[in-house]
């Protein structure tokens, strides 16, 4: 089966480091050569709670579009995001990109429209993948990101992960 390259978004406002690393962990067992951002930290947007980390994710899968979405949900569940009793977000993992596809795949629209919308994504995006192109409006991220009028703060946080530290010491 042929690789795909896709770019994950990562979240969390509950024990953020605890559960962003729970996250990589499991990614990290059906994609391949993983890479990720910087992290950065952001005040929510949409919901009421406390600050998030966020940082963006890519590498390689060989799994179909429906059954990375599948798994990405089990992630998320066996982090406690669907618990009836959970305050905030303890992890949330979308599908920002899943190689060159544009559309909607069983109510999961591709790119993701946040990536336009939100600082929290288009800038570990435009970190990760600077010369990639947004597959539905043909513009690098960097440039998006630097054209970008978004009214959101981020701040970049230190951030290990397998003694890796992801965000540069240049950007704390």
């Amino acid at each position: 089966m042929s690789l795909t390259r896709i770019y994950l978004g990562l979240g969390s406002n509950i024990d953020r480091e605890k559960h962003l690393i729970a996250g990589l962990e499991a990614l990290d067992g059906f994609v391949s050569q993983m890479t990720c951002s910087a992290v950065f930290e952001s005040h929510p947007v949409g919901i009421k709670s406390g600050p998030f980390f966020n940082l963006v994710v890519t590498g390689l899968t060989d799994l179909p579009l429906m059954e990375l979405d599948r798994r990405l949900k089990f992630i998320e569940a066996d982090n406690g995001r669907y618990a009836p009793d959970r305050k905030g977000l303890p992890l949330d993992i979308d599908v920002l990109l899943y190689g060159e596809q544009v559309g909607n795949f069983d109510g999961l629209i591709l790119p993701r429209a946040e990536i336009l919308k939100n600082a929290f994504v288009l800038q570990p995006l435009a970190l990760i993948a600077p010369d990639r192109l947004h597959p539905g409006v043909n513009i690098a991220f960097s440039t998006l990101w630097s054209e970008a009028q978004i009214d959101q703060q981020l701040w970049p946080v230190a951030f290990e992960w397998r003694g890796v530290q992801l965000t540069p010491k240049g950007m704390l």
